[in-house]
């Protein structure tokens, strides 16, 4: 059986065997039981997935989620009693499962084991994680080295095997885990932050690298309970973090017909899901010459960090660098704060200071009054930048070494200078190569020189800084360790490192006077010129870099910690993480890959007004908290007087259905329910006060209410079902366009005996935000199905239900419109295609199911005159709904809900008499026919927006 087109397109009429009369006393289309949208299960029947650290937690639960979907599965743990359970668990439920027994940094052979025993992979889970907490003060190498190596090391290790194979056969997925700590810092987690942050920038690289092989990368920060979170968080928080909250978003993003996922990421746990991304403010823009001082900085702090207008980069190219450099070299002197920023009776220790933006800094420092300490590798580098500084005037001392030696750089500073009090680590090397050509030596080198080096001088001078309660650090990223970069896998990962390790360390010391803060510099210098053209060198000194780093190193800096700050020729701008508001799945039903699919729009949406800006894990962590309480009631209308017939019929939840619309479907309905050329803000997309008319709120709903199944009633016909009443809620201003998605249910179904009423609800809401725009309730009679048991009176529903009496006095208004002869054929435009609507009823069948309805109607509801047949085509009674509310509209204002009973049918081109009566906040009235004096539409009434006293605006 086709199905309907999509939403916002024609319904193409296909004869059927089956006749539903619905939608008042006419035919239209059934598609029996089935659903008109569905989500086909997504399988993974052909893959072959490797998951690392799956011998428990969220290991354990991919394994077993890709293996019920068809998988092969590799799984990858040291302890390989836990993973052979995990094996055994799959094969037994009739799966596919290998265990591998390797370290996560012999990538080679955890791959293997995939290639050797099913041919290939096509699905990499870096997820093998390992704690060694502890506070930096007491933290050692070891412990630093191992959260390295396990974390970083492996997730390369892992990947640089599988490549190759993704490559070659121009597909595959690679999930990399980072958490919230490496994100924003976290106490006792230097090492863990460090290496967490740095998997955001390497898959962000290999997201640039693999994209044109059809091979997608994405991060995600999770939270779920494991053996290894289980060690740090209380049982009243893991019972809400399962693993199988996370499970089902990684498979989404992982198959070939995924979401767009490439380079993202994402925080997800207890159900809830969030994109993030970065978030550049506008900066400031300094002038370029001897006035762009850390005095001058400080006089513009504020602008620097004012996120109004803020950019949303996603790659180092996202800045127009030429241009800003040019319009600082043209601004005036830069005007000085007082007093002036300066460093008298402090200690400097700068590392890779033998030339380029160290050489820049320890000549800034040494004539603002410093003691610097130049490290260098070469010898001749560090002892030429010193001899500068004390011709100069100034003090200075080598110390010639890697700069992995932070402790005899440090006792430089204490033997020449008895202390130290600011500490810039700059350090670096390139070792740039595609990732397919990188090598582990390549690897491996620019780990220790950026990162390694780094934590080895933050753990030199840090008992010193505590003693005294007082230091200062500035670390150093770069733009490619924020954004990823082509060909640098292994230093934008490092550079990342470096600031999840800063920003722990910037928490770790706020108590003791200690700021820390990151810098991604762009400037010209010996490293660069190997990639940068001369021209870029040359304009780009690294004296424009050397003030900013001044200011956050200096006393005059109290609040600035734990932050990222871009810096180039003269500009400088902080840079934050956004969180896009994000989704809440309830936490009491299981999560599925294709619910996470159905509402990415809604946790990848940045602009609908919930995005925030956590900066710790705290402020992290709590909007995951807030959905521990999103529980949903495992059937929301379940009643205790319904049949379990019925009970059962309401469990059934059909899969939601998209409904997109323009203006110019709006001004089609407006047009099908009479609005005329002269009423240009219904009828003309660009008046200022273009509208929609409420009612249009019955469209986005048809084609979902027509997906709930009713073939599961006693002696089910189609051609016995009858459209009796229609509710409609407006619950947001209605978007003029947009993309819409409906889910429908069973709300009541009533027993009359001979016959069955059942009642349904659709809620329409925005597809992007998943704010609710209508609500529906739709009830329809089936004749010959009752006397299945079960409640034969409904419950009040309030508005929906209200008998609307009108009063016994003459109507308060009415309104007579003309409806035209091509009233219907215009009104089926919006959705309603049935041929009875643009051609007569002639065979003596329908005939006879038209006159049976109406004996059984004149029984229900006495309002209905008998009608014996059509000779001519008949209105939709929702055209007729809709013009009544338009009535009211006019009269009265606007309105919030509508409700009425279909009592009888109307012809195109009679005359429609809208007869209302004001009580209160409600409009009651009565619609008949002119022509024939019979009631159209009875029970119905509106309730008024603020009790009428929002006029339409006509």
């Amino acid at each position: 059986m086709p199905a309907p087109a999509a939403s916002g397109t024609l319904l193409k009429y296909v004869p059927n065997p089956t006749i539903l009369v619905r939608f008042h006393l006419h035919f239209i289309l059934t598609y029996s039981t089935t659903s008109c949208i569905t989500m086909s299960e997504l399988s993974f029947k052909g893959h072959t997935v490797v998951v690392t650290g799956a011998g428990g937690g969220l290991g354990k639960t991919y394994s077993l989620y890709y293996a019920l979907r068809g998988a092969n599965v590799v799984v990858n743990d040291f302890n390989l009693a836990a993973a052979q359970k995990v094996v055994d668990q799959i094969t037994q439920a009739g799966g596919k499962a290998v265990v591998n027994n390797s370290s996560v940094t012999d990538g080679e052979a955890v791959i293997k084991t995939a290639l050797d025993t099913f041919g290939g992979v096509t699905i990499l889970i870096n997820n093998a994680g390992i704690l060694r907490d502890k506070g930096f003060r007491n933290m050692t190498d070891q412990e630093f080295d191992a959260i390295v190596q396990v974390h970083l090391k492996g997730a390369y290790a892992c990947t640089k095997a599988a490549w190759p194979v993704f490559r070659k056969q121009k597909f595959g997925r690679v999930v990399n885990t980072a958490s919230a700590a490496g994100l924003y810092g976290n106490f006792g987690q230097a090492n863990y932050s460090a290496a967490k942050m740095g998997l955001v920038a390497f898959t962000k690289t290999l997201a640039r690298e693999g994209a044109k092989y059809n091979i997608n990368a994405t991060v995600i920060a999770p939270i779920a309970a494991s053996p290894m979170t289980e060690t740090i968080m209380p049982p009243e928080i893991l019972q809400h973090v399962k693993p199988e909250f996370v499970a089902p978003f990684v498979l989404a993003v992982t198959h070939p017909d995924g979401p767009p996922a490439n380079g993202k990421v994402f925080e997800l746990g207890a159900g809830y899901v969030a994109e993030i991304r970065w978030e550049r403010s506008k900066g400031a823009i300094f002038k370029t010459d001897a006035s762009f001082t850390p005095s001058a900085v400080k006089q513009k702090w504020a602008t620097v960090t004012d996120f109004t207008n803020p950019d949303y980069p996603e790659s180092v190219t996202d800045f127009d660098a030429q241009g800003t450099l040019e319009a600082a070299m043209k601004l005036p002197s830069n005007p000085q704060s007082s007093p002036e920023v300066r460093f008298d009776g402090k200690t400097v220790v700068i590392t890779g200071a033998g030339q380029g933006l160290g050489r820049a800094y320890a000549l800034m420092y040494a004539r603002l009054g410093a003691n610097v300490v130049v490290n260098d590798v070469s010898e001749k580098g560090a002892n030429a930048v010193v001899e500068e500084i004390i011709k100069a005037g100034g003090k200075a001392a080598a110390a010639v070494s890697s700069a992995e030696d932070g402790e005899g750089i440090v006792k430089v500073a204490l033997e020449k200078f008895g202390g130290v009090h600011v500490l810039i680590a700059n350090a670096g090397i390139l070792r740039d190569k595609s990732f397919s050509a990188m090598t582990e030596q390549e690897w491996d080198a620019v780990m220790t020189v950026h990162l390694r080096s780094t934590y080895k001088c933050a753990k030199a001078v840090w008992p010193i800084f505590l003693k005294q309660k007082y230091g200062r650090i500035v670390t150093t990223a770069s733009q490619v360790g924020i954004y990823g970069n082509f060909g640098q896998a292994n230093y934008s990962t490092a550079k990342a490192a470096i600031l999840g390790f800063t920003r722990s360390l910037s928490i770790e010391g706020k108590k003791y006077g200690i700021i820390a803060n990151t810098i991604a510099p762009s400037a010209g210098t010996a490293m660069t010129s190997t990639v940068w053209p001369q021209e870029m060198v040359d304009a780009f000194k690294p004296d424009f870099i050397a003030p900013i780093v001044g200011y956050l190193s200096s006393e005059a800096n109290t609040e600035t910690s734990g932050s990222l700050f871009e810096i180039m020729g003269g500009w400088a701008a902080q840079t934050r993480w956004q969180r896009a508001g994000g989704y809440g799945f309830p936490v009491n039903t299981p999560l599925t890959p294709e619910a996470v699919i159905s509402k990415w729009d809604i946790f990848t949406n940045f602009d609908d007004g919930r995005a925030t800006h956590p900066s710790t894990t705290q402020e992290s962590f709590q909007q995951l908290m807030e959905n521990f309480e999103n529980v949903q009631a495992s059937d929301p209308y379940a009643d205790p007087e319904d049949s379990e017939l019925v009970a059962k019929a309401k469990k059934e939840i059909k899969e939601t259905v998209d409904y997109a619309y323009t203006e110019r479907d709006v001004i089609l309905y407006n047009l099908g329910i009479g609005a005329t050329e002269k009423e240009l803000k219904w009828t003309f997309e660009n008046d200022e006060h273009f509208s929609v008319i409420p009612t249009f709120g019955v469209i986005p709903q048809m084609l979902a209410s027509g997906t709930i199944a009713l073939d599961w009633l006693p002696n089910y016909n189609p051609a016995k079902l009858l459209h009796g009443e229609q509710y409609l809620s407006i619950k947001a201003p209605i978007p003029t366009s947009g993309e819409l998605v409906n889910e429908a249910r069973i709300i009541e179904v009533l027993d009359k005996g001979k016959a069955a009423a059942v009642s349904t609800i659709v809620e329409t809401k925005d597809k992007k935000t998943g704010q609710v725009i209508f609500e529906n309730q739709s009830t329809v009679f089936i004749r010959g199905s009752g006397g299945f048991g079960g409640k034969r009176a409904g419950k009040d529903r309030g508005a929906a239900t209200a008998p609307n009496t009108p009063p016994q006095r003459k109507p308060d208004a009415v309104i007579e419109e003309q409806t035209l002869p091509q009233q219907a054929a215009l009104y089926r435009l919006s959705g309603d295609l049935n041929p009875l609507h643009v051609r007569p009823v002639t065979s003596d069948s329908c005939k006879v199911v038209l006159e049976s309805h109406t004996a059984f109607m004149n029984q229900i509801l006495p309002e209905f005159a008998a009608i014996g047949g059509f000779d001519k085509p008949i209105l939709h009674g929702l055209c007729s709904f809709g013009i009544s509310g338009k009535h009211v509209l006019k009269t009265f204002g606007e309105f919030k809900d509508i409700k009425a009973r279909f009592a009888g049918v109307v012809y195109p081109g009679e005359t429609l008499v809208t007869e209302m009566w004001k009580e209160a906040d409600k409009v009651v009235f009565v619609t008949k026919v002119k022509e024939r004096d019979t009631t159209v539409l009875a029970a119905a009434g509106v309730t008024l927006v603020n009790g009428g006293t929002t006029k339409a605006k006509l």
